[in-house]
């Protein structure tokens, strides 16, 4: 069977996958979810699955589908909660320093996941690796209480695909010299690479698997694939992977977009929406330490085709006012070019070498407006500011939410948003499981306290106070 033979590589590389990362972090922080469907997102009509625990995934819910079909799919049992980023940051800092006290060299992929190349494995092995992988894992568990899957094989592409079948809460080893075995019976989706289009293309010739792309001839998969990226596919689908765990380089483009229950008509609201998200952008500008050159907007239409603009600082700047103020100079008013449902503001040319303005004005009066396009990262989801713990997003036409989580009605009544951490003088730091009719009802604990009490209270209490959202990790 492939990957069984105790055969030695001259180079183990491991791909560590952190399962059902958010929703994960959601139970091990709120006891009372563990063992239940938890779905993280948005809750709009529009809202987008962000991280499904696996009990959620039973029933068919995965992250990218639309929140109202996963919430159909699992019934009344669905808990929805909303993004909490900084949550989520702190715990993969924590999970990926434990990882490197054993691979001191990572390369991250993401939040959750993560190649390693051990020099300890140099030369070892399966069953080394086998005993490397499961006491990194064993450790992730028993000391923060979360599960990983690794996967380890002669390069990334093996590593990869092998740490999604040792999912969930596993380790899979393929042994050198049994790739092209492991590799030929898959999909040739999973190779790198093979989005939707290419593999489209890819059926319509016949190559459904990856040792159907193998058997090509290199002018084949050239004429396929393109002469650029169609050898490199090729050697991968030959089991041939040769490239190098690395740390990742500084990101190219720092950003923040938002998705919207109703689309976005008229010129103010876009201009409350942009600021908002420029907002959002500049505190990533902020903690990455850079100034930027770049600013990109991106709109959205209902029809979902999509309008970017950018334009072009002489010197970088930090300056939200001067950054906020170019987006809002690349604003197309939605009664010229239909309803906008999402709204997104971009910063690259990213560097260190900022230059402040001597004499006053506007780093953006010497900008050069509709410079060439880059496309904008997404790095937000539906309205949801990962940096932030609260939803974020433009007000609400229906009431006013703020920052601490309160929300205020037309009629001056107050509700409190689902998920939302708070505190509470008697009780400690809870989550808000529910709010409507006057009151507020929420769940106290932490991951240290286990499954907590429920208690009640008017939604205008006093006593009752928006938390740190890292409270509920209660780690010292």
């Amino acid at each position: 069977m492939v990957g069984t033979e105790d055969r030695r590589g001259a180079r183990w590389v491991l791909h560590i996958d952190m399962d059902a990362f958010f929703a994960s972090v959601e139970q091990l922080t709120r006891p009372t979810l563990r063992g239940r469907p938890v779905l993280v997102g948005g809750v709009g009509g529009r809202g987008v699955v962000a991280g499904a625990s696996y009990e959620a995934r039973r029933f068919g819910a995965h992250s990218a589908m639309p929140m109202h079909q996963a919430r159909r799919l699992i019934g009344s049992s669905a808990v929805v909660v909303p993004p909490r980023g900084a949550v989520y940051r702190v715990v993969s800092a924590r999970v990926f320093a434990m990882i490197r006290e054993a691979i001191p060299v990572i390369e991250m992929l993401s939040f959750d996941e993560a190649f390693g190349e051990p020099e300890a494995l140099v030369g070892a092995a399966r069953s080394e690796v086998i005993t490397f992988a499961e006491q990194i894992r064993s450790r992730i568990a028993d000391e923060l209480g979360l599960a990983a899957s690794i996967g380890a094989g002669s390069g990334k592409q093996i590593a990869k695909i092998a740490s999604g079948m040792a999912k969930p809460d596993g380790v899979t080893v393929i042994s050198p010299g049994s790739e092209q075995e492991f590799l030929r019976p898959l999909s040739v989706r999973k190779l790198w690479g093979i989005g939707p289009v290419a593999g489209d293309r890819l059926h319509r010739l016949g190559i459904d698997t990856i040792g159907d792309l193998a058997d090509l001839s290199p002018m084949e998969v050239a004429s396929v694939l393109g002469s650029t990226v169609g050898p490199a596919l090729h050697r991968l689908a030959q089991g041939f992977d040769d490239r190098q765990v690395a740390e990742r380089t500084s990101a190219k483009q720092i950003s923040a977009e938002s998705t919207f229950a109703d689309d976005v008509v008229t010129m103010p609201r876009l201009r409350e929406a942009i600021a908002t998200s420029a907002a959002s952008a500049h505190r990533r500008l902020l903690d990455d330490g850079r100034g930027a050159r770049t600013v990109v907007l991106k709109l959205k239409k209902s029809d979902m085709s999509v309008l970017t603009r950018s334009t072009t600082f002489a010197p970088a700047t930090t300056d939200l006012a001067t950054l906020a103020a170019a987006a809002q100079r690349l604003a197309l008013d939605p009664v010229d070019i239909g309803p906008v449902r999402l709204v997104g503001v971009g910063f690259s040319g990213l560097t260190t070498d900022e230059q402040f303005l001597l004499f006053g004005g506007d780093a953006s009066d010497r900008a050069v407006a509709d410079a060439p396009e880059e496309p904008v990262i997404v790095t937000a989801v539906d309205g949801v500011d990962p940096a932030e713990p609260l939803p974020g997003g433009p007000v609400a036409e229906v009431g006013v939410q703020k920052a601490s989580g309160r929300v205020v009605g037309p009629d001056g009544a107050v509700t409190w948003a689902t998920g939302t951490d708070v505190t509470h003088p008697d009780f400690g730091h809870g989550w808000v499981q529910g709010s409507g009719h006057g009151v507020v009802s929420v769940r106290f604990e932490t991951r240290a306290t286990g499954p907590g009490r429920t208690a009640t209270f008017p939604s205008d209490t006093a006593e009752l106070t928006a938390a740190d959202p890292l409270a509920s990790l209660d780690w010292t």
